[in-house]
């Protein structure tokens, strides 16, 4: 008899192990999108990159040369409460992969009890003798279910797969805050530049009040040159304040970035950053993407985990096998608790099949399937998002340092039409609001060459940003080898 078992067990236990490698997911296979050869919005002289998908992003901002914008960047990454509340979903999503991997491994549980109880004398089923009894017990349980259709590796599976979502979740918040922070603080170093253009115009325009009114009080003039004159200069005031009110609040925007209080928070004064407007951050090939985005990458990890959930709900069409054993020690008194006939055991296997249920398992597999769908539209839609915002900004760094060459020729003009306004003005062959509306005209373009600059800069984070992180391109030589 034993050497027909032994066969018997073989071969079972191959069978066993064959079903184990089953599995109910469809075979994976990420979703198609159409990849554009390249990019069609690179600036002049710019050539496209070669980048290494695996190299680090890098402190970006550090290619604008500005200390106080590094420091503040440093805040970000430790202080910012929104990404604190991401890495504690990264955290949720890692406890939750471990439990759906914990089936896994067997189940082992301690049991101890110790009861008195007393029997009714008058039950059908009264015991003879003392109706007082107790039960002394000890012992081991073991379960463990065999995973033949993959259950439980597809669930494990999807987990660590959301895990890796969250943490490109995360990685892309931070890209986002980063992108915020810099853009901000450009900003503010904006408004503080529009501030001091308009300090110096208000000295002007004071001073030109002044003999305004002087020519007025000599009958050179009329009142009406002394209200547009005044009107110049009041007009002017309410501009600047509305900058210091742009630049306070921008200075609280970046407290709550960095995770500080608004009230007593300051930005130390500083220097526009000009110099980092000719910055060249090359773009990669638009197929690069879909590798170094980080939106990207958790959308493409989410349709994984669809997939493997579906494994997890057509797995509940087949039987659920496991075997499960008791080990332990049971005695009515306590003096012989602990003596060998106490001891006891079963060991087993056992086999659970639904035969009905309502429907349930299809509805399941159906909500699995359209949450896959749903998966796959939102990374199609991920990436196509991704080319739009890697192509716009690679048009407004085009069409921005386009437009400050001639902002800067429209601003070289007003200059030259204030000086000639105010020669004829003092010659008498115009009146004051000649000069006043060449005043307007220098002043306007003033501010439009202030707020293309601010643009070009964060044009120039914006594209950083949607090209997933910084990367610098290879050396010449490398370049021609590849």
């Amino acid at each position: 008899m034993k050497g027909h078992r032994t066969p018997f067990i073989a071969v079972t236990a191959l069978v066993l192990a064959a079903l184990s490698a089953c599995s109910m997911a469809p075979v994976y296979q990420r979703p198609e999108v159409a990849q554009p050869a390249a990019f069609q919005e690179i600036p002049p002289g710019w050539q496209a990159a070669q980048p290494a998908d695996d190299q680090a992003r890098g402190d970006w901002w550090r290619r604008f040369g500005d200390d106080t914008l590094n420091t503040l960047q440093a805040r970000v990454t430790v202080s910012n409460q929104n990404l604190k509340a991401a890495l504690a979903r990264y955290d949720q999503a890692r406890a939750l992969a471990d439990i759906a991997r914990a089936p896994s491994l067997p189940l082992l549980n301690a049991t101890v009890s110790a009861t008195r109880a007393r029997a009714s004398q008058n039950s059908a089923k009264a015991p003879a003798g003392s109706p007082l009894s107790s039960d002394h017990s000890l012992g081991l349980n073991l379960s463990y279910e065999l995973d033949l259709w993959g259950r439980v590796r597809n669930a494990a599976q999807s987990g660590d797969a959301r895990v890796q979502a969250s943490a490109a979740d995360l990685e892309a918040l931070r890209l986002s805050l980063q992108a915020e922070l810099a853009s901000n603080y450009f900003a503010l170093r904006g408004q503080e530049r529009m501030a001091q253009l308009l300090g110096h115009v208000l000295d002007a325009y004071e001073q030109a009040l002044a003999l305004t009114q002087r020519r007025f009080d000599g009958g050179l003039v009329t009142g009406l040159d002394v209200d547009q004159a005044r009107l110049q200069l009041e007009n002017t005031r309410t501009t600047l304040a509305d900058v210091q009110l742009k630049r306070a609040q921008l200075v609280h925007a970046i407290a709550v970035l960095v995770g500080e209080p608004a009230p007593g928070f300051g930005v130390p004064g500083g220097d526009f950053p000009k110099a980092a407007l000719d910055a060249r951050i090359q773009a990669g090939l638009p197929s690069s993407l879909l590798e170094r985005r980080p939106d990207v990458a958790a959308a493409e990890r989410r349709v994984f985990a669809a997939n493997a959930d579906i494994g997890v709900a057509r797995a509940a069409y087949y039987p659920t096998f496991s075997i499960g054993g008791t080990l332990g020690l049971q005695s009515a008194a306590s003096s012989n608790w602990f003596e060998a006939p106490s001891r006891f055991w079963s060991v087993g296997p056992q086999a659970l099949l639904n035969l009905f249920d309502g429907g349930r398992t299809d509805a399941n597999i159906r909500v699995s399937r359209a949450a896959f769908d749903e998966a796959a539209a939102n990374y199609r839609q991920t990436v196509l998002t991704a080319y739009r915002e890697a192509e716009d900004s690679l048009a407004a760094v085009r069409q921005l340092d386009l437009e400050s060459i001639s902002q800067q020729a429209a601003e070289a003009a007003a200059t030259r039409a204030l000086a000639q306004s105010r020669r004829q003005y003092d010659s008498g062959l115009v009146t004051y609001l000649s000069v006043v509306t060449a005043q307007t005209a220098l002043l306007q373009a003033s501010q439009a060459g202030v707020n293309i600059e601010v643009a070009r800069l964060n044009a120039r984070v914006q594209l950083i940003k949607a090209l997933g992180g910084d990367w610098h391109a290879p050396p010449p030589d490398t370049q021609a080898r590849h």
